[in-house]
């Protein structure tokens, strides 16, 4: 039995329909006799959308505050996803990042990962769980909501699957995998079959959005293998890092 790690961003997770092929990908590996962590993001663009409103009061949010309301999107993923799965007969448990609990530092926005306690999700996984994890946001060592910027579930993955000593973390999103350019708006871009992390670094930083810079730097640091994997595909080719 091993130990996967499993990320949906927003557009894999936009709506009711998407759901339902998310927990197809999740039955799947939970099916093989594995255990399964699952990161997701808010759906759609909810994100987006907590944030325009924040604005219809204040340009200047309190950072604190902010991160409190754009820490909410995720919360309802993991509720839809945990119920879902449950209805088709799965033991499945949703934890907010404060839950775990993520401790991370003070960093408001753009906070950074100082510490995970593994132990809350392999208790879950020894009775039985398929746990589905908020990302994008932690707690401070003052027990305040915490966000880890834009991308930033990601990076709560990575970090989760080298917490687990997980064999693999995938990255499913609505692209086969990493490419040379954007594909939806390059027609002759070329997938990169295996790219290494510190490729991977220099195309996160310039630009590419395919994978977060800090998961990137995680993955390399624990040595754990992401996989990029269109949701929309039962069996999508892979780029390891």
């Amino acid at each position: 039995m091993g130990i996967i790690v499993q990320k949906f961003g927003g557009s894999s997770v936009a709506t009711t329909e998407k759901l339902k092929k998310v927990c197809n990908h999740i039955i799947r590996e939970f099916e093989k006799g594995n255990n399964v962590a699952v990161i997701v993001s808010a759906q759609g663009k909810t994100t987006d959308k907590l944030i325009t409103e924040e604005k219809e009061i204040t340009n200047t949010p309190n950072k604190r505050e902010h991160d409190v309301l754009v820490s909410t999107g995720e919360q309802i993923t993991i509720a839809k996803l945990a119920i879902m799965l449950n209805d088709l007969g799965y033991k499945a448990i949703s934890l907010t990042g404060w839950q775990i609990p993520i401790i991370t530092d003070n960093n408001f926005g753009n906070a950074k990962i100082k510490s995970i306690n593994a132990e809350t999700i392999l208790d879950l996984f020894n009775n039985g769980y398929i746990v589905i994890i908020a990302g994008f946001q932690g707690i401070n060592e003052n027990g305040e909501i915490t966000t880890l910027g834009r991308g930033g579930s990601d990076t709560t993955a990575v970090a989760i699957a080298a917490s687990l000593d997980a064999d693999k973390c995938d990255i499913y999103t609505d692209v086969d995998g990493v490419f040379t350019t954007d594909p939806r708006i390059t027609e002759n871009a070329q997938k990169i079959n295996c790219i290494s992390y510190d490729e991977m670094l220099e195309l996160s930083s310039l630009g590419a959005k395919v994978l977060h810079n800090r998961c990137v730097e995680i993955g390399k640091k624990f040595d754990i293998p992401i996989i990029v994997k269109d949701t929309g595909m039962e069996n999508s080719s892979r780029n390891y890092c």
